[in-house]
């Protein structure tokens, strides 16, 4: 019988598909890591948007990890309320973003502003405040298009929501 924090070790290792230097510990989808009596893992995770295409591929890849381990019985549970937020992210993980090449969402989703991106976001290679936004949308829906005005290359920038 496997322990809650071997299912929680064991889901370190899942990253995301869309940004593979995140796990989806880091991203703070994982909500709940339950082990019932009959040995069932049930692993409770929280979409980082409705729709998100990555997270049929993010459950495939827990029951392949599980599995791999000797779990027997893996049951994944989709909690829509309440939504995900950047705000869950691990520090560690907006760290790697940013190693990464891809600015992190730096302030907290309460901020007034919303889903609207901000002006002046930091540039990840030159961490220059002199950016702009290039487009709303980037490779994927919750990354948008900067450019850094200093050192003059393009940048993502993960959307604060």
């Amino acid at each position: 019988m496997a322990t809650q924090q071997q299912i929680y070790d064991w889901l370190s290792t899942v990253t995301d598909p869309e940004v593979p230097v995140l796990t989806i510990l880091d991203l703070g989808i994982v909500r709940n890591v339950q082990v019932s009596d009959d040995n069932t893992a049930i692993i409770t995770i929280t979409p980082t948007y409705s729709g998100c295409p990555a997270m049929d591929v993010i459950a495939m890849q827990i029951r392949i990890a599980l599995l791999s381990k000797g779990v027997k019985k893996v049951n994944i549970e989709n909690q829509l309320s309440p939504a995900w937020t950047t705000d869950w992210m691990s520090e560690e993980g907006k760290q790697k973003l940013k190693e990464y090449g891809i600015a992190p969402p730096y302030r907290k989703s309460s901020n007034p502003l919303g889903l609207f991106e901000d002006d002046n976001v930091p540039c990840p290679r030159c961490g220059s405040l002199n950016t702009g936004l290039s487009a709303q949308f980037a490779a994927t829906s919750c990354k948008s298009l900067y450019k850094c005005n200093s050192c003059k290359e393009p940048f993502e920038h993960f959307k604060c929501h």
